[in-house]
Parts: C-alpha cells; sequence; structure tokens
C-alpha cells in the first residue's frame, strides 16, 4: 500500500510539472474522496494542492475538502478566491460546515462565513450555540421530514424534490404541523407500499432520540445498541431539530476512545495527530501528570525509610520488593481497565458497584493463591536451592507470599473502585487508570509487607 501511494504521488507530480491536467482530473475522478484527501496530504505543497483541487468537479471537491486535516483545509482556503470559497461552501452539509467553523482561525471564519448563504450562516449559528461535547453540537438539520396526512406517492414525490440537500434520505421523518416527532420511515418501505397508502399507516411510532443536551459520547452509544445509521434529536418538547449520522457517531467514538487512551496513559488528551503536534505541546500534556505521580511516588520512599531498621536486620526482604509492587500495579490495572471498559460499554453502573467488588474480591482471591503457590516453589527451588541463598527461609517465603495474597486483594479492590466512584462524581473513569493505580498500590504493598515482615519474623 505505502509503495503504491508512493507512486501515485510521483505520477500526480510528474503530470503537474508536465501541465497535463486532464490526465490528472482523469485519474483524479476515479477516486474515492477519501483517497484524493490521502494523496493531497501526502503532497503537502501550497502551491500545488490548491491547483489539483480545482480540477475535481464541485460535489467531489467538497466531499473531499470535508476528508482532509484542517492544516490542509486552511492552505486551501486561503488559496481560494471569494467564487471557489463560496462554491465549496455551499456544497457542504451544515454539521461538517459547523466543523470547519470549529476548526478554522477567528479571520478565516470570518471570510467562511461571509461567503456562506443567509439560511446556511443561520443554520451554523445556531449549532454553534451549544455546547461542545453534545448531540446539538454534532447534528446535522438536513434531513427529510413528511406529513403523516401524505400518500405514498406524495412522500416519494417530495423526497425527490428536496432529497437532493439532504444528507441521507434513507430514513425520513414523520412530523405534525408542530414538528413534533411521530415516527419514521425507510425509503424501502415507502418503495414496497402502495402508492395511495398514507404515511400514518406505514411508519415505525417507537422511534430511538435523543435531546440536544444529550452527551455526545451517550448519544453515539445508540447507534451500536440499536444498530443505527441515523439518530433523530429533539428538544425539550419533542420538536423535531435535527439528526446525526453514523458517520459523525464513528468520528466521535474515535475521538472519545483516544482521549481514554492518551488519560489511561498520563497525559493531557490533544485532538492533534502526533506528528503534528509540537514538541512544545507534548511537554506540556505530559510534563503535569508526571509531576503529579513523581511527587504522589514519595510516599513510597517514606514507607521504605520507615522500615529501614526493619529492612536492615533482614536484608533479604528489599530484593522482592520490586516483585511485589509491579504484581500489585499490574493487577489493579487490570480490574481498573475492565472496570473502565464496562462503564464506556454501559455494561457497569454505579448501582452494580457490590456485584463488581464480590466478583474482583473472588478473582483476586484465587489469583492471589496461585501467584502465591507458584512464588513460594519458586523461592524455596531457585532462590534458596539453586541460588544457595540461605536467607530464603521457609518464614521469610512465606511473609513475601502472604503478601502477595493480601497485595493482589487489596490492588483488584482499589482497581475497580476508583473508576466506578470517578464516574459517580462526574469525572471521567479514565483518570483513574493505570498510573493512579499503581501509585496508590505500590504504597499499599509496601505497607502490608513490612507490617507482615516486622509481624511474622519478629523485627
Amino acid at each position: 500500500m505505502a509503495e503504491r501511494t508512493i507512486s501515485l504521488d510521483q505520477t500526480v507530480l510528474a503530470l503537474v510539472e508536465q501541465k497535463k491536467y486532464a490526465t490528472l482530473r482523469d485519474i483524479l475522478v476515479t477516486m474515492i474522496p477519501a483517497d484524493i484527501a490521502a494523496l493531497f496530504e501526502e503532497m503537502d505543497d501550497e502551491h500545488t494542492l490548491p491547483l489539483l483541487f480545482r480540477l475535481l468537479p464541485k460535489d467531489m471537491a467538497a466531499e473531499t475538502f470535508v476528508e482532509m486535516e484542517p492544516d490542509f483545509q486552511e492552505l486551501l482556503i486561503r488559496g481560494f478566491s471569494d467564487s471557489e470559497l463560496k462554491e465549496v461552501v455551499d456544497e457542504l452539509y451544515v454539521d461538517d460546515a459547523v466543523d470547519l467553523v470549529e476548526e478554522m482561525p477567528a479571520n478565516v471564519v470570518r471570510r467562511i462565513l461571509k461567503q456562506a448563504d443567509p439560511e446556511t450562516r443561520k443554520l451554523i449559528n445556531n449549532i454553534l450555540q451549544y455546547p461542545d461535547d453534545c448531540a446539538g453540537s454534532l447534528m446535522t438539520t438536513e434531513f427529510v421530514d413528511l406529513l403523516p396526512t401524505m400518500t405514498v406517492a406524495d412522500a416519494v414525490k417530495r423526497i425527490k424534490r428536496t432529497g437532493t440537500d439532504k444528507e441521507t434520505i434513507n430514513i425520513c421523518y414523520v412530523i405534525d404541523d408542530g414538528r413534533h416527532l411521530l415516527g419514521t420511515v425507510s425509503i424501502r418501505t415507502l418503495i414496497l407500499a402502495e402508492d395511495d397508502e398514507p404515511v400514518s399507516d406505514i411508519m415505525a411510532e417507537n422511534v430511538v432520540s435523543v435531546g440536544t443536551l444529550t452527551d455526545q459520547e451517550d448519544a453515539t452509544a445508540l447507534f451500536s445498541k440499536y444498530d443505527l445509521t441515523v439518530l433523530p434529536v429533539v428538544d425539550n418538547e419533542n420538536r423535531l431539530v435535527g439528526i446525526i449520522t453514523v458517520d459523525d457517531a464513528l468520528d466521535v467514538l474515535e475521538t472519545e476512545t483516544t482521549e481514554d487512551i492518551e488519560i489511561m496513559g498520563g497525559m493531557t488528551p490533544t485532538d492533534k495527530p502526533y506528528l503534528k503536534t509540537s514538541v512544545w505541546e507534548t511537554f506540556k500534556a505530559r510534563f503535569p501528570w508526571l509531576l503529579l505521580l513523581m511527587i504522589s511516588a514519595t510516599f513510597t520512599g517514606q514507607i521504605i525509610a520507615s522500615f529501614e531498621n526493619a529492612l536492615a536486620a533482614a536484608a533479604v526482604l528489599t530484593a522482592y520488593i520490586p516483585m511485589l509492587m509491579d504484581t500489585g500495579g499490574n493487577s489493579g490495572s487490570q480490574a481498573s481497565v475492565t472496570v473502565i471498559r464496562g462503564i464506556s460499554l454501559n455494561d457497569i453502573e454505579f448501582k452494580d458497584y457490590f456485584k463488581v467488588l464480590w466478583k474482583e474480591i473472588r478473582v483476586a482471591v484465587i489469583c492471589g493463591a496461585a501467584l502465591a503457590a507458584a512464588n513460594f516453589v519458586k523461592l524455596m527451588l531457585v532462590d534458596r536451592m539453586l541460588f544457595h541463598n540461605p536467607d530464603v527461609t521457609v518464614t521469610v517465603a512465606a511473609v513475601i507470599c502472604i503478601t502477595l495474597v493480601c497485595t493482589v486483594l487489596c490492588a483488584k479492590v482499589v482497581g475497580c473502585s476508583l473508576p466506578m466512584l470517578a464516574e459517580k462524581l462526574g469525572f471521567d473513569p479514565a483518570v483513574m487508570s493505570s498510573p493512579f493505580i499503581t501509585t496508590i498500590v505500590d504504597a499499599l504493598s509496601l505497607l502490608i509487607y513490612f507490617r507482615f515482615a516486622v509481624a511474622i519474623l519478629k523485627l
């Protein structure tokens, strides 16, 4: 695939240099807009890019423009004449135009809105009034609406007359004179129905919808739950104001997943691709988390220092501190990742806390006992007999193994509890992920270890 892209890139550049624009256009019109956008971005030439873009037919140019990254969109807009910019804006669906306005600098936004027709400008401004990350900011207002009193023949005529400018006609929405959502009807149902049949008789009345202020992550989750391709958005009085299409839902899911991964890795989320994020921006995203975790890790050092005499009396205990801390951290991470995933899929709610806790306790006991048994055999056969370490006695092995069981138990409890508590308090559960879990469990494992060592070894 990489070789193919490079070859096509070189071919396009060669044709540009030779000014064979007709051949270039013949190549581009056979491609998918997403692939054209990728090709244009690979070239990254501020002089060549506008030239190639002008070769595309109007509708394909708009689709390609939507697929491009904001940096390249801005580069193109700066190279457009006012008439060219108007052509692109006129071809964009409202939700894509809103996304464009949100990504561009203020001076570019003013130019975009100036070229948009009054109706489009009004729709863009209305959607921009909704808070970020809600269904209202994600929706488009370009959909087909029908009246329940229409016949199938009337509905098909309306779709043919208005459907060209709509984002989708696969699902049409039945509304009353007050724009209240009554039901939906698919294009398949309309085609297969009799021409004189009323729309009210064939529409589906049980409609899954969301409010304008519904969190966009909750809204997009409905696409998977109900196998939807489009989702209606209604206001507080159940009046239809827009729709969310599956392509926009996929974009949200990708963004939210990326954000969760970055938070779970101990970084501030960013909406820029890695290679386009500067070193300074990357530093600012990572340093605060590293500083916070470093400061919190000092508690671990304080615990070790407080048991300095015990370590001096049984130096062999020091060798097993990393193993206990790592096992505890890994156990807590397993529980937290599982619970965070369950919360994101709506499989787990706070009311399920005691079910989750009881399950993790049982898993922890089994895992801890199995690990302790394996570790006891390893301590006796490898450390004591093979490596001839006389300090590894049965009593020392017992301290380590008992600590291991207790550490795994504590880690599982902490790992499942913190994400659910964060969700209950209104925070992103991903915040309570591996870095924080590991830091907390490290301190707990050391406290447990030294307490058992002092009690059993009489230090």
